[in-house]
């Protein structure tokens, strides 16, 4: 097969699972293969005389509960258990719980042929669907049935694959990828064939796509497919990516033409009565592609297609209507008791909030909002306090609070907390039902809901409700941790009155929100008393905030052995309580420890639960806690080009992202890893970029110098190292950072003493702090100024030190990145190590270098 070159390892793997069966979970890049993997095992499933069920997600979150379920379980839909049938809508009855459900399912792949179940995009399928494969994937063993499905990396999913076992498809190794290409591109010149080589880093799909355009980024490669159809075929393949099901009447709305052509442009076909896209991307990037009135017109056509199916009928009308329209609130709400019987109360409350946006009467406003309210804190299970809320005659916006609560601490998403919530703020009728304190308490948690979600329109509603006069703590809060890069500095005078009253405050509440708003600016220490108080005292919630901020405060001070024993403390009691996700901020600085001091797995593994969790809730902050985490492990292993892709997934290169608070945080690394891969118009943009914060803390001041040293040429960088190193503060670490590429300078310009003092003030630092990956890097860099020799007498230290990375496995490239060489230096180098040692290829060093 053309498009698995380079894949003999995958397809035993895939070959041997399908004989077996059980569960399996194939991950991989946007365009590794991971959808002709499946293909693959079905055709090998069909060989062996298995039944193939298939369902695909997608990005749009599906109408219906289990409807991707429903999707994958409809062949066999003649075997079905009542229980079953009621939970994918065929009959009506009480609802059943997800146990029930899978039971029902397991029993049905027990009564028949082995059945191999097949998900594609898994990221993307409703809930209850990903809850209960999850359960069934638990417990195939003895069922002679399987599940295999496929999963973006960085893209997590409710499936909850923890145990499930994970085969990762890497991109092509070179010779494959050159094969690859060669194959489909056999005329196509050195020099573009080179290009393609160097962009699409192993993935095959880039390798496919990329000689048509080899400057386009991956999810760019189908927009001049998309702009090149015809009005009404662009209009299909909108519907089409829109529509959850791929219904054929999709396409029997148009005449044969425009199903012809998406035919014929390799983006769309049909599969008997299925629409089909020819690869996931082609569907996002349709939607990108389209606009708001494009969007809405396109919902309210499917309206019309789907009249018949009341419940995705209302939720496109929902989707199409812009002004508040009474009879498109009822459908809405209808819907939502709809889906509430299905036993799925997270789309519920989306429905019903959804309704209460679309309310012209404030009344039927507030009774929905009320309602949503009430389904999210009580149906769903609830926090503890749930059933008092419930019983205050005026805590409409005390439900809205704890929904919202609930909600991210289970299956919900931000989005929908946050429409619930911002809905009941804006609600004058609710507002002026409650007190003062119950306001203040109602704007926080909406501060935090966006501070979560990390995306600039979530802050909106904040910021019109709070004006110039809401409550001081809120308004603070607002300008350190939406968009410090912005509006930080003009914050640091109300900081420090606040600061500096924390000796005296006795509300707990009051300690942590304060101490939040300090670590941006990195007063921490300051808050440290104050915090400890806290941890110690009795009130659950703000004594685990607590001890999270306190095991950061330890973590930048150097002092990893408290801050992970602070972080365990504090993870392990919030999964005790239900707090799944104040856990994440103390499982963030476990996997940063663990970064740090080389640990590679144990950070990689918290990376992807981070990524699993918090990709389809909508969670950005706590995405972007991986992406730093792996930046770090990236870095720690001299993978300078990995580090760098890591990092523009916090914030591009050349801008502070807006309402990114963590991109002032890896700004340093981001601009180390542009330098270091090549990328020096990135590095000078970001550098620029990073000026507007210097005065933000005395951390970002060092931040900004010791950058802006990486990206000067010329001795004038000396000054720089030396003003990042006299910054005043206690950050072991960054410190010894700042010496290791201050002695790494100095020793690329042959300042061999100078570059000693600095590199042995690294290496030391790190050596106490057991930062390993930093320590061997710093000891590589001494290595290369010592006069000494080694790896035999003939080698000089530069030999020396290109012929141990050699040894080790590095390329050229990876080894120039470390050295400040080009790959081209590094190979006339190595020719000359050959010469001297008698060897002639790589694999030889390792031995040579090991003579006496």
């Amino acid at each position: 097969m053309l498009d698995l070159v380079g894949r003999d390892a995958d397809l035993a793997r895939i070959d041997a699972f399908v004989r077996e069966l059980g569960a399996l979970l194939v991950t991989g890049e946007p365009g590794a293969g991971k959808t002709t993997l499946l293909d693959f095992a079905a055709s090998r499933a069909h060989t062996l005389g298995h039944v193939v069920v298939r369902a695909t997600g997608v990005e749009l979150e599906s109408d219906l509960p289990y409807s991707a379920l429903h999707e994958l379980l409809h062949p066999l839909r003649d075997s079905f258990a009542p229980v079953l049938e009621v939970a994918l809508g065929i009959r009506e009855g009480p609802a059943p719980v997800r146990p029930e459900v899978a039971d029902a399912v397991v029993e049905l792949l027990r009564s028949g042929p082995p059945v191999l179940m097949i998900a594609d995009d898994l990221s993307w399928i409703d809930r209850a669907s990903a809850s209960v494969l999850g359960m069934v994937a638990a417990r195939l063993g003895g069922v002679r049935a399987g599940l295999l499905g496929a999963v973006r990396i960085g893209l997590g999913s409710f499936l909850g694959y923890a145990a499930i076992p994970v085969h990762e498809l890497k991109p092509l190794d070179a010779w494959s990828a050159a094969r690859l290409l060669g194959q489909r591109f056999p005329d196509l010149s050195a020099d573009a064939r080179e290009l393609v080589l160097s962009r699409a880093r192993g993935n095959p799909l880039a390798l496919l796509e990329l000689p048509a355009g080899p400057t386009r980024r991956l999810r760019e490669l189908f927009v001049p497919h998309v702009r090149s159809l015809t009005p009404a075929a662009r209009r299909l393949l909108l519907l089409a990516a829109l529509d959850a099901t791929g219904d054929r009447r999709v396409a029997d709305s148009f005449d044969g033409s425009s199903s012809a052509e998406l035919e014929r442009a390799h983006l769309l076909h049909l599969e008997g009565a299925t629409l089909v896209f020819r690869h996931p991307l082609i569907r996002s990037t349709t939607l990108e592609m389209a606009t708001g009135a494009e969007l809405r017109e396109a919902h309210q056509r499917l309206a019309e297609l789907f009249a018949d199916r009341p419940d995705r009928c209302a939720w496109h009308l929902g989707e199409a209507t812009v002004w508040p329209d009474e009879s498109v609130a009822e459908r809405l709400e209808e819907s939502a008791a709809s889906v509430m019987r299905r036993g799925d109360f997270v789309r519920a409350v989306a429905a019903l909030t959804r309704a209460a946006s679309l309310s012209p009467d404030s009344a039927d406003r507030s009774r929905r909002l009320a309602r949503a309210a009430y389904v999210g804190s009580h149906m769903t299970g609830g926090l503890r306090q749930a059933r008092q809320v419930l019983a205050d005659p005026h805590g409409s916006l005390q439900m809205a609070m704890t929904a919202a609560h609930v909600l991210l601490n289970g299956d919900g998403d931000v989005d929908t907390a946050h429409r619930l919530l911002a809905g009941a703020i804006a609600d004058e009728t609710l507002v002026k039902d409650a007190d003062d304190a119950t306001v203040e308490e109602a704007l926080y948690t909406l501060m935090i809901v966006s501070y979560f979600g990390g995306r600039a329109s979530l802050w909106e509603p904040l910021r019109a409700a709070l004006g110039s006069d809401g409550p001081a703590i809120v308004r603070l809060s607002c300008d350190l941790l939406a968009d410090p890069a912005r509006t930080g500095v003009a914050a640091l005078d109300r900081l420090s009155s606040a600061v500096a009253g924390l000796p005296a405050e006795a509300d707990p509440t009051r300690i942590i929100r304060i101490a939040l708003a300090a670590q941006i600016a990195d007063r921490q220490r300051d808050c440290a008393d104050a915090l400890w108080r806290v941890a110690r005292g009795n009130v659950l919630a703000a004594g685990l905030n607590a001890r999270m901020l306190l095991s950061r405060q330890a973590f930048h001070e150097g002092r990893w052995d408290d801050a992970r024993e602070l972080a365990d403390e504090a993870a392990d009691r919030c999964r005790e309580h239900g707090y799944t996700l104040l856990a994440w901020p103390g499982r963030h600085v476990q996997a940063q420890v663990a970064a740090v001091r080389g640990d590679d797995t144990t950070a990689m593994a918290i990376a992807g639960e981070m990524l699993q969790w918090a990709a389809p809730r909508g969670v950005r902050v706590v995405q972007t806690y991986a992406w730093q985490v792996r930046m770090m492990v990236a870095l720690g292993r001299g993978d300078f080009e990995q580090a760098y892709l890591d990092g523009i997934r916090i914030s591009p290169a050349g801008k502070l992202a807006s309402h990114v608070p963590y991109a002032l945080l890896v700004s340093l690394d981001l601009v180390e890893a542009a330098v270091r891969a090549g990328r020096s118009a990135e590095a000078l943009d970001h550098v620029a970029a990073m000026r507007t914060v210097s005065r933000l803390s005395p951390r970002q001041a060092l931040f900004v110098r010791a950058a802006s040293a990486l990206v000067t040429p010329d001795a004038s960088a000396f000054d720089l190292f030396e003003q990042a190193l006299a910054v005043p503060g206690a950050w072991p670490f960054d410190v010894a950072r700042v010496h290791l590429l201050y002695g790494e300078r100095l020793r690329r310009l042959r300042a061999v003493t100078a570059a000693r003092t600095h590199l042995l003030a690294a290496s030391s630092a790190f050596d106490r702090l057991g930062a390993e990956p930093w320590s061997q890097r710093a000891a590589a860099e001494l290595r290369a100024t010592s006069h000494s020799r080694h790896g035999g007498p003939s080698l000089t230290p530069q030999e020396s030190e290109i012929a141990r990375l050699a040894a080790a496995g590095l390329t050229n490239k990876q080894i120039g990145a470390r050295l400040f060489l080009s790959p081209r230096t590094v190979q006339f180098h190595l020719h000359h190590v050959f010469a001297k040692l008698a060897i002639s290829s790589r694999a030889a060093l390792r031995d040579a270098l090991d003579q006496p």
